[in-house]
């Protein structure tokens, strides 16, 4: 009992709360975080640096490295969000990462190492079509990203693009060079051709251009064994005669463009694609 002018002693702090005061004041506690959740982001990592240093090689001259490691980008960049949706280890950080890798790796490299290589021959137009691609290429994947971040989404979502997809807009404006390489002669013709070619693929980067995607595509069984050996082939005759497979491969997309449109309008009729991928 407590006597009359006497202070109450004081309670003492239990430790647990001692702890939690001290860990405050260090800040935020650093947690450790699981190594397949680091798989992707070092992917995404590696693309950047490929897209980079293709840059880097074409101002040094080396443009067949520089093509190499700008393919390269775009194929490391392609598969770390399906390694990261593998590994379970998708997150907003990752989301963000792979963003500036792609305006990177599909856009800036490509047009760089096409106005070192070819189109600065044009001058001031040649540099106006490597910078409206570039800026085409971060326009398409910002609407990408918005599709992607609807809640509700449309049935023809799964089977085409709304214009021809980044990725792949990196290895078409790529064609001039790939030309070059095989010993197409740089006449003014030429570069101004390909001055008006990096033009149209940044146009078809941003059209609203149905393109077919393949992800709704089923495989019959006995078609697997075939469809295997044929991919094996490819690789092979990549490997072997690349700058040719590549413009083969290039000048086969841009010819299935219009059948993918023409697909579309069978299916959907005149339903139209609006900027933000809504139908209207």
């Amino acid at each position: 009992m407590e006597t009359p002018g006497e202070t109450p002693a004081a309670s003492p702090t239990p430790a647990n709360e001692q702890n939690r005061s001290t860990d405050e004041a260090r800040g935020p506690r650093l947690r450790e975080i699981p190594l397949r959740l680091m798989v992707p982001n070092l992917i995404t990592v590696l693309a950047i640096c490929a897209g980079l240093t293709g840059i880097r090689l074409a101002f040094e001259g080396r443009y067949e490295l520089a093509v190499a490691m700008v393919l390269l980008a775009a194929f490391l960049d392609g598969i770390d969000g399906r390694v990261a949706r593998l590994l379970k280890a998708t997150s907003k950080f990752g989301v963000q990462m792979d963003s500036l890798a792609d305006i990177i790796n599909f856009g800036v490299a490509p047009a760089l190492v096409s106005y070192a290589f070819l189109l600065d021959g044009a001058r001031s137009l040649g540099w106006i079509a490597a910078l409206l691609y570039a800026i085409a290429a971060g326009l398409r994947l910002a609407r990408f990203n918005v599709m992607e971040d609807r809640g509700i989404k449309a049935p023809w979502q799964s089977e085409f693009f709304v214009g021809v997809p980044a990725p792949m807009g990196a290895m078409l404006v790529l064609l001039p060079v790939y030309l070059g390489f095989l010993g197409v002669e740089q006449t003014k013709f030429f570069v101004y051709a390909s001055v008006a070619y990096t033009l149209l693929i940044g146009y078809l980067l941003v059209s609203r251009l149905p393109v077919w995607s393949g992800k709704a595509t089923g495989v019959r069984r006995d078609l697997m064994f075939p469809i295997l050996l044929g991919v094996v082939l490819y690789v092979a005759l990549l490997m072997s005669y690349t700058w040719e497979v590549l413009s083969i491969t290039v000048v086969a997309y841009l010819c299935v463009l219009p059948f993918s449109a023409r697909a579309w309008k069978r299916r959907y009729g005149t339903i139209t694609i609006a900027d933000d991928g809504q139908t209207l």
